[in-house]
């Protein structure tokens, strides 16, 4: 198969409609059509059920949308991993780190400057997303290393350095009766009146159902929660940032986060390696 056809299937295939698959790609639907014709024939199976009105994935169909975009976002990869290569080459060795917004900063700038000391480091560029990205820009070459956090983030498939372990507490607006405890359990959020936890967006962009608010960051999750609209359960070193208009209870049954760095563990580069060594010093 063609990188060019697994594009063109992974297209049509995410958007169930030959016209917007062709206008996604920018191309003629005639042509995509005969190319997806040629993928089938080629494999000798039938990839998509059509009729006049409706186009569905037959089973293995399915198989060939999670292979495929599998397969290019490891195409991807090699792509944006060999042109960094090439600039460490000329020496502009740079690394991309990428981290949830607003997790572990304090270790996240004591990381930093611990290794901007070092003689000969790279400039290393932050990249901040959304809870669950990080994993994701990592695996597809747009990250050289990553901070995340386990039980909430996966870290199958590259080597990782524990960093730090500890608790968590749930996040109220200043002033909540509840912030007058010493310790909270889980029950006691889930049954919180007029304060729900956050929705987050899933990798396809859309929210799950229930009743919390949609947030799209960080910044915006702290400023529902100081107007009253929401609580969120965090690691409790999010105390270092938080302003008077927030407060933290410890909570005794929410799981231990552990805080990994992160990397693919085919990486050869000498300032990922002293990045590494300086991060497991602290």
């Amino acid at each position: 198969m063609e990188t060019r056809e697994l594009r063109y299937f992974v297209a049509v295939a995410e958007e169930l409609h030959f016209g917007r698959a062709a206008l996604r790609l920018g191309i003629a639907q005639p042509p995509l059509s005969r190319a997806i014709r040629q993928l089938e024939r080629r494999l000798g199976v039938t990839l998509l059920d059509r009729t006049n009105r409706t186009v569905a994935l037959t089973e293995a169909g399915s198989v060939l949308l999670r292979e495929g975009r599998a397969a290019l976002d490891a195409v991807d990869a090699a792509d944006r991993r060999t042109r960094r290569a090439a600039l460490a080459a000329t020496g502009q060795p740079g690394l991309v780190l990428v981290t949830k917004a607003g997790a572990s900063s304090e270790l996240l700038s004591k990381l930093l400057d611990a290794y901007a000391a070092e003689p000969g480091a790279a400039a290393v560029d932050v990249l901040l997303c959304r809870p669950g990205e990080q994993e994701r820009l990592l695996r597809d070459g747009r990250a050289d290393v990553a901070l995340l956090h386990r039980p909430f983030d996966s870290t199958t498939g590259f080597d990782t350095e524990e960093l730090s372990t500890e608790g968590q507490v749930v996040l109220l607006p200043a002033g909540h009766f509840l912030t007058g405890r010493a310790h909270l359990r889980m029950a006691d959020i889930n049954a919180l009146p007029g304060l729900p936890l956050p929705r987050w967006p899933g990798p396809d962009g859309t929210y799950p159902e229930g009743p919390g608010p949609e947030v799209r960051d960080h910044a915006q999750l702290l400023q529902l929660i100081a107007l009253g609209r929401a609580s969120a359960v965090l690691p409790e070193s999010c105390r270092t940032q938080l302003s008077h208009d927030l407060a933290t209870v410890p909570l005794l049954d929410a799981p231990a986060v552990t805080t990994v760095i992160a990397w693919p563990p085919h990486s050869r580069s000498r300032a990922l390696a002293e990045l590494i060594q300086a991060a497991t010093r602290l």
